[in-house]
């Protein structure tokens, strides 16, 4: 498919390079922002799982301003173990999540102070196995929770990715410890076709008698034992069965009406209308080696 017959199908997709992001997963942080509005007056936000960027790029266009005096006091730190290129007003950090030093330079850049924000767009590479890509992602949410309660100040707010199958709702409930309030949000610039959405987290709220500790060598059962939702020790009794309320998130859908449909395609644009090229192209691709191999010459088709 060539860049101008994407251009056409997905309108998300030529916007992005138009307003000069870098993909087209900037609509559903705006979208999301415009449901829930958790980026008014926010000033320390972390974004994990930050690359490309496109994520990133709305925070500093939403939280920076021409007034300099106010902006002297904001921060944005990205995190990912892939690298980055440059964006205005935001601090890059190429690190594990899970480990503690990634959590000490965070806290060093916010010169001790706590996050108002955390978000993470974060998803791992999808095989097509449903149920092992959720829980593959699950997994990861809960990397991100992790360094998430280290750093949230409360009353902040969480907001990750998240595949929504039919073991979700353990998720939610998990979730609904440390937070007053759990929505799962669909943007409108998220295709209808994806298992994908955002789970919002409102309120955030720890145990007053539980600190969070990163360690490598603990497990996420170990982690979050203190409040209450982790794992049954060996000395613990097994309670009685009973049948357990399920934990549904609210549900909502974001973007309104009149926003562009993600799974639709769209016909009216000029057929003179010149083919963008991204916005920014990526710093190390799967493929780049195959590519120097070709200017060389060296990678012949097999007969």
């Amino acid at each position: 498919m060539g860049k101008s017959s994407k251009d056409k199908r997905d309108l998300y997709y030529r916007k992005a390079k138009e307003e000069g992001y870098r993909a087209r997963s900037a609509f559903k942080l705006l979208q999301l922002d415009e449901q829930f509005h958790f980026l008014d007056n926010v000033t320390r936000v972390v974004d994990l799982c930050a690359a490309p960027g496109s994520w990133s790029q709305v925070l500093s266009r939403r939280l920076f301003d021409d007034d300099t005096e106010n902006n002297s006091s904001k921060r944005i730190v990205a995190v990912d173990l892939q690298p980055m290129f440059p964006i205005d007003n935001v601090t890059t950090i190429q690190a594990d999540i899970t480990h503690p030093k990634t959590l000490n330079k965070i806290m060093d850049l916010f010169e001790g102070e706590k996050a108002d924000f955390v978000c993470s767009d974060g998803a791992p590479d999808v095989t097509g196995l449903h149920d092992l890509d959720e829980y593959v992602q699950q997994q990861l949410i809960l990397s991100a929770l992790q360094l998430t309660t280290c750093l949230l100040r409360e009353g902040g707010v969480f907001v990750a990715k998240i595949f929504r199958g039919r073991d979700i709702d353990m998720l939610y409930s998990q979730l609904s410890f440390l937070f007053e309030r759990v929505v799962c949000a669909k943007p409108r610039s998220s295709r209808g076709t994806s298992l994908e959405s955002f789970i919002v987290c409102l309120g955030y709220r720890p145990p007053s008698d539980w600190k969070p500790r990163l360690d490598v060598n603990m497990s996420v059962e170990d982690f979050f034992q203190g409040c209450d939702i982790g794992r049954l020790t060996i000395d613990d009794e097994i309670p009685n069965y009973r049948e357990e309320p399920r934990s549904i998130a609210e549900f909502i859908s974001c973007g309104g009406l009149d926003s562009f449909d993600s799974d639709a395609t769209y016909h009216d644009v000029p057929e003179n209308t010149t083919a963008l090229d991204p916005v920014q192209p990526p710093t190390n691709p799967p493929y780049k080696r195959a590519l120097e191999l070709k200017r060389q010459g060296k990678l012949t088709r097999a007969v």
